[in-house]
């Protein structure tokens, strides 16, 4: 099932996470701490939705979006990131995930998401094809992890009409609750089936 993270998360996150840490996937060098990592949470938390997949009381995924670039501007924008726990992979968990996020930002007056993926990733390539973005580009060389340069690919979605005059965006705990917990209930219902 679906539901938003909390602090208490935070070493199962961090399992998850740590088993992408010795792959250019992600490009931080160290597993954060429990401390740095209940903060990302919480931070994130405050404002965009951080989810987790949960079943038969393990987390086997989670999913974030946070802002995209920092300009006013920009303030329409997400970034999305979601990590699947190894024995879940091509389990329909990313998709649900990404689902989840986009419907509510949606609901947050957000016009455009991206992802940012590390190649090679076939399986992250995969999922934002399957679930209708588009590929923006690539920046060549853009990290260096495990020996190597690592090109990243973005890829974008728009998920809003982009009206002359677009509402502001607001904070995910301006929406109302049964609206996030019918958007949980209903993607987790469409993963069980």
């Amino acid at each position: 099932m679906l539901r938003f993270a909390k602090t208490e998360d935070t070493e199962a996150l961090l399992e998850i996470y740590g088993q992408y840490m010795d792959t250019p996937i992600t490009f931080e060098y160290e597993l954060p701490s429990k401390e740095e990592f209940a903060g990302r949470i919480r931070d994130i938390g405050s404002y965009y939705p951080y989810l987790v997949w949960e079943e038969n009381g393990k987390i086997a995924g989670y999913g974030y979006a946070h802002r995209h670039m920092e300009r006013a501007a920009y303030q329409w924008n997400a970034e999305l990131s979601v990590y699947v726990d190894k024995d879940h992979h091509r389990s329909g968990i990313g998709g649900k995930l990404y689902q989840a996020l986009i419907e509510i930002l949606q609901l947050q007056n957000i016009h455009t998401v991206y992802g940012c993926i590390t190649l090679p990733n076939e399986k992250s390539v995969g999922l934002h094809e399957a679930m209708g973005f588009t590929k923006v580009g690539i920046y060549h060389h853009a990290g260096y992890k495990c020996g190597k340069w690592h090109d990243v690919i973005w890829y974008e979605k728009a998920i809003r009409e982009f009206e002359a005059n677009p509402q502001p965006i607001r904070s995910m705990h301006e929406i109302p609750e049964q609206k996030l917990a019918a958007i949980l209930k209903d993607v987790s219902a469409v993963i069980k089936s």
